[in-house]
């Protein structure tokens, strides 16, 4: 089975939301089989656009839900393709946080990673911007030799 785990930037410029688009496409592309599956907490940005490329490429979708209040911490214009995809979920997993906080983020995307053989993750290289940011992340999967596919095509920017 081949498990793929997805984080990265949200509130990214049109520009690179459509370049980061293509480039995940191309990836996912690589590794799809019978047996692919993608591990999102589909948030606005990345998480999004990866787990909508799974469904399409005909894996499966596990969703990780970091807070009860999660979906309304997100942008009121993502509510419909959250709740899109959380219906086509195989699986959801909903941690036991109520605010949809930091400490509540990193511990989805850690649950992520208990699932994952493989992370994707949307950055730019640079360190988070608070904690449970993307490259809080990618430190954890490093840390627990979980590969790692940095996805930042040529041309993407960040406010």
């Amino acid at each position: 089975m081949t498990r793929i785990a997805i984080t990265g930037h949200r509130g990214l410029p049109d520009a690179t939301t459509s370049l980061v688009d293509k480039a995940l496409r191309a990836e996912l592309a690589i590794r799809a089989r019978a047996d692919l599956t993608g591990i999102s907490c589909i948030a606005d940005g990345a998480d999004s656009l990866f787990a909508n490329t799974v469904l399409e490429l005909g894996g499966l979708l596990i969703v990780i839900v970091p807070a009860r209040q999660y979906r309304h911490s997100l942008p009121a214009g993502h509510h419909t393709t959250y709740d899109e995809l959380l219906a086509a979920a195989s699986e959801v997993i909903e941690l036991d946080y109520e605010e949809s906080s930091s400490e509540a983020h990193q511990a989805g995307s850690v649950r992520m990673l208990e699932l994952a053989d493989e992370l994707f993750a949307v950055w730019d290289g640079k360190p988070a911007r608070g904690y449970g940011g993307t490259a809080d992340v990618v430190a954890v999967a490093e840390a627990r030799g979980i590969p790692v596919t940095v996805v930042w095509p040529v041309g993407a920017q960040r406010d």
